[in-house]
């Protein structure tokens, strides 16, 4: 305001010479020398990098603390899940085992033939097994006999 009235005064002072009179002075552009408007523009430029980095940290501070939130949650819900997948096994265990303890009491006979075949199926399984067993054994009764009557040995010759 002041710079532009010290304009106007003199401008009028001028112009009285030639019959005129000012009334009003604006500045519509001020140009800065180079030099100038280089340290301007490197002064905003820092300004904004320096707002940026602080936003940035700000985010990456958020960020950590919603993380840490979450594996708080994970480590929470798994643990629920163990104990849930750990009681669902349990009670599938006891289910089982009074179903086999039902299943003897009926006919102990057919549970000694499923436990066999419970038994084959695991021990001969696809892959490398071997059994260094004679062929009257025990484990191989319902191969040997249907009925699953166990074989008769004789005994040894003197």
């Amino acid at each position: 305001e002041d710079l532009m009235r010290v304009i106007r005064d003199q401008v009028n002072r001028e112009a009285q010479s030639l019959g005129m009179a000012v009334v009003d002075v604006r500045i519509r552009r001020a140009d800065l020398p180079e030099q100038n408007s280089e340290a301007v523009f490197r002064r905003m430029q820092t300004e904004r990098q320096r707002e940026a980095a602080e936003i940035r940290a700000q985010g990456t501070e958020i960020s950590d603390r919603i993380r840490a939130q979450a594996d708080r949650a994970v480590v929470g819900i798994r643990a629920e899940a163990e104990r849930v997948a750990r009681e669902t096994l349990g009670a599938g265990d006891a289910e089982r085992t009074r179903v086999l303890a039902e299943a003897y009491g009926r006919d102990p006979e057919f549970f000694s033939f499923y436990r066999s075949m419970q038994a084959y199926e695991q021990g001969l399984k696809a892959g490398y097994t071997r059994f260094v067993l004679t062929p009257d054994s025990d484990f191989f009764r319902y191969l040997n006999d249907p009925s699953g009557r166990p074989r008769v040995r004789e005994a040894p010759k003197p």
